[in-house]
Order: C-alpha cells, then sequence, then structure tokens
C-alpha cells in the first residue's frame, strides 16, 4: 500500500497540507470518528482552541497507534472549528503535536459541537497495509 500526496503545480502549495492522497494497493481503510479534547475519564482538557487541538490529535494518535498505524498512514483530516475560533491558534498546536505530515485537509467552522465547552472536533481517514 502506497500513499501519494497530490499537489499540482496549477494549485496553492501549502506546507500544512496535501490537495489530495492517493490510495493504492490491498490495504484497510480506518475511519477515526470526531476526536475533542477529552481526557480518559471524558473531562474536557482546555478550554482554548489551540490546547483543545493539541488534545484532540493526541486521541486521534492514540487510536491510529492502537492499531499499529501513524500520521504516515493518515489520507485526510476534517477539523470542525466552532465559530470565531482562531484557526491560527489550532494549526500552531496541530504543528507542535501532527509535526510535518501534510496530509488532505478540510477545516470547517460549525455553530456548535456536542458539548457546549467543545471548541474543535478533528476525523480522520487512514489507509493501512493489509494484514
Amino acid at each position: 500500500m502506497t500513499l501519494t500526496h497530490i499537489n499540482p503545480d496549477t494549485l496553492h502549495h501549502n506546507p500544512a497540507f496535501s490537495q489530495a492522497v492517493l490510495l493504492d494497493g490491498p490495504g484497510r481503510l480506518l475511519v477515526i470518528g470526531g476526536q475533542n479534547a477529552v481526557d480518559t475519564d471524558g473531562a474536557i482538557v482546555g478550554d482554548d482552541v489551540g490546547t483543545q487541538t493539541a488534545k484532540a490529535l493526541e486521541n486521534l494518535l492514540a487510536v491510529l497507534h492502537s492499531v499499529g498505524a501513524g500520521q504516515e498512514h493518515v489520507a485526510k483530516l476534517t477539523v470542525y472549528l466552532t465559530a470565531g475560533q482562531d484557526i491560527n491558534a489550532g494549526f500552531a498546536a496541530s504543528q507542535r503535536v501532527w509535526g510535518q505530515h501534510a496530509t488532505a485537509l478540510t477545516v470547517l467552522q460549525v455553530a456548535s459541537l456536542g458539548r457546549p465547552e467543545f471548541l474543535v472536533e478533528i476525523e480522520a481517514l487512514a489507509y493501512l497495509p493489509a494484514e
């Protein structure tokens, strides 16, 4: 299985994301539901978008690691931010936790999330080699 990052020369280039990711070969698709900034007891971690983004990504990494995967297997992230949040603070936090794994990315601003204290939620699609 290979993931090829697609960034046509005719489109804007940004080191934070790829325009598309091509998944090729036999493998398994991992669909990761929305991850929020909660600890193992379900308590919300942080009250700012940077702290919550970092914790949501740490939780997403825990899901990946639980099946023997890592950032290199992620084809797409979808980030939901509540309206009015500073997207730059979220990106800065994501760089600290996620590093230089530029995947396909969609960022949306929404009115609210599942709990009023949630400021960010992150979903992922990952492609893993066949067992």
